[in-house]
C-alpha cells in the first residue's frame, strides 16, 4: 500500500440525530476540513449502535432525544461493546438530566446545538485526541449540573492507591478547573498537572477528564455545595 493512501490522522465520525437538517449542517461543515471524515449517519439510537459496530468510528456525535432508543441508551450500548469510539452528546442546556445520564453511560463530553460550528469541530478533535475538557465554560456547566441536580447518593467509591497530591488535583478537576488553573492553585507547573491527571486516569480506570469529575463526586471529594 502506498503511504499516501494511509491517513491515520483522519478522525472518523458518525453523526446521529433524528433531524436530517442537523445532520446535513454538521456533515457540510465537516466536509470542508481535511482531518475529519463522516463515515455514516443515523437517525435513531438503534441505527447508531448498528452503524458504530459496522464502521468503527473514532467519534460518535450523538443526539440525546430521539424516538425509540434515545441517546443515553444508545451511548450505554455502544460503550459496553468492543469499541474504541468516543461519544460526544449533542444537546441543549434544557436537557441537563439527559446529559448527566449520557456522561454516566460513558459519553466523553457534550456539545450544545447552538455552539459555533468551529467550536464543534474543535471539540470533536479534542475528544478524539483523548481529552474531554472541551471548553472551560462547557465543563463548568457540567459541574453546575452536578451541583444543581445531584443524583441519589451512590455508594461512595473508595480512592485507594492515590497520593494526597493526586487527591488534591482530582478535587480541583472535579470543580471544573483547567490544568493552568490547577497549576496556579497548587503552585506547580502545567506539565506536572498533566502528569498527575494522566496518573489519575490510569489509577482510577477513567476514560477521560469528564469521568474524573464523576469520580470526584462519587467519592465525596467534591459535593454539590462546594
Amino acid at each position: 500500500m502506498l503511504e499516501t493512501e494511509a491517513t491515520p490522522t483522519t478522525v472518523r465520525v458518525v453523526l446521529v440525530d433524528d433531524q436530517p437538517l442537523v445532520r446535513a449542517a454538521l456533515r457540510m461543515v465537516i466536509a470542508d476540513v481535511p482531518d475529519l471524515d463522516v463515515v455514516g449517519e443515523a437517525g435513531t439510537g438503534t441505527e447508531a449502535v448498528e452503524l458504530t459496530e459496522k464502521t468503527r468510528p473514532d467519534i460518535v456525535v450523538m443526539d440525546i432525544r430521539m424516538p425509540g432508543m434515545d441517546g443515553v441508551a444508545a451511548t450505554k450500548q455502544i460503550m459496553s461493546g468492543p469499541t474504541d469510539a468516543r461519544v460526544i452528546v449533542l444537546t441543549t442546556f434544557d436537557d441537563d438530566d439527559y446529559v448527566y445520564g449520557a456522561l454516566r453511560a460513558g459519553a466523553s463530553g457534550f456539545l450544545v446545538k447552538d455552539m459555533a460550528l468551529e467550536e464543534i469541530l474543535t471539540a470533536i478533535r479534542v475528544v478524539a485526541a483523548g481529552d474531554a475538557l472541551i471548553a472551560p465554560s462547557v465543563t463548568r456547566r457540567l459541574i453546575e449540573v452536578f451541583a444543581e441536580r445531584p443524583p441519589a447518593p451512590p455508594p461512595r467509591r473508595p480512592l485507594d492507591g492515590i497520593t494526597d497530591r493526586e487527591r488534591e488535583v482530582l478535587t480541583l478537576v472535579g470543580r471544573g478547573l483547567s490544568n493552568h488553573e490547577i497549576a496556579a492553585d497548587l503552585y506547580i507547573s502545567v506539565a506536572t498537572v498533566k502528569t498527575y491527571v494522566t496518573r489519575l486516569l490510569t489509577k482510577l480506570n477513567a476514560r477521560d477528564r469528564v469521568h474524573l469529575v464523576i469520580t470526584a463526586y462519587d467519592s465525596g471529594l467534591v459535593t454539590p455545595h462546594h
